[in-house]
C-alpha cells in the first residue's frame, strides 16, 4: 500500500519545511531588532531622502513638549545614554559647547547654513539666538531633536541633541555635534 503525498497547497504554514519559513522569520527578527536594539540614528545610511524603505518605516515618536530654553537652560537629558548636552553636569551626557571666533551673529548664521546643508534635517525654529532642528534617519525614520542656543554671556553656542526613541544611540548624537563643531570652530 503506497501513501500518497499531500499537495503543497494542502499543507498549512506550520507543515512547510523549515527553509521555506526562514525568510519570514528573518524579516520579523530584523524588524524587532531595529525597533528595540538598534540606536535610532545608527541607521542613517546615505540613501535618497525619498527612499521607498524610508516611506515604509517611521519611528519618529512624539515631539517632546519640554524643548526650548528657559532662563538660559535646556531641559536636562533623560537617564538614557542617547542624549548629549553642553549644560549637563553628568559626564556621560556632557559635551563641550561650540566656540566661535567671529561675531556671535555671524557664527549663528553659519551654524544655520551648516544645518540647512545637512541631509534629512528640518529646521523647526530659527531665531536670533535659538535653533531647533530634527534629524531623521534614512531607513527607519528615527528622529533626534537638536537644539542650539547662542549664549552671549558665555561667548559660546550651547547645544543639546537627544534621540526620541530607544535606549542607546551608539554615540550618534555626540558624533553629530562633533561633526558640526568641526565645520564651525577655527
Amino acid at each position: 500500500m503506497s501513501r500518497k503525498k499531500p499537495a503543497v497547497d494542502d499543507r498549512s504554514f506550520w507543515q512547510l519545511p523549515l527553509l521555506s519559513a526562514l525568510p519570514l522569520c528573518f524579516m520579523s527578527m530584523l524588524l524587532a531588532m531595529s525597533c528595540w536594539l538598534v540606536a535610532p540614528s545608527a541607521l542613517a545610511l546615505p540613501l535618497p531622502a525619498t527612499s521607498t524603505v524610508g516611506a515604509l518605516f517611521s519611528f519618529a515618536g512624539e515631539r517632546p513638549a519640554n524643548l526650548g530654553v528657559a532662563e538660559g537652560k535646556f531641559a536636562p537629558c533623560p537617564s538614557t545614554p542617547n542624549c548629549v548636552s553642553s549644560q549637563s553636569q553628568d559626564p556621560a551626557h556632557a559635551i563641550a559647547p561650540l566656540r566661535y571666533a567671529t561675531a556671535p551673529e555671524v557664527a549663528f548664521d553659519t551654524l544655520k547654513a551648516t544645518l540647512q546643508g545637512q541631509p534629512r534635517v528640518s529646521l523647526l525654529t530659527a531665531t536670533a539666538d535659538y535653533i531647533r532642528a530634527e534629524f531623521t534617519s534614512s531607513i527607519m525614520g528615527f528622529v533626534d531633536d537638536v537644539e542650539f542656543y547662542l549664549d552671549r554671556d558665555a561667548d559660546r553656542i550651547q547645544v543639546r541633541s537627544a534621540s526620541r526613541l530607544g535606549e542607546s544611540d551608539l554615540g550618534v548624537n555626540r558624533k553629530r555635534i562633533e561633526a558640526i563643531r568641526a565645520t564651525l570652530e577655527p
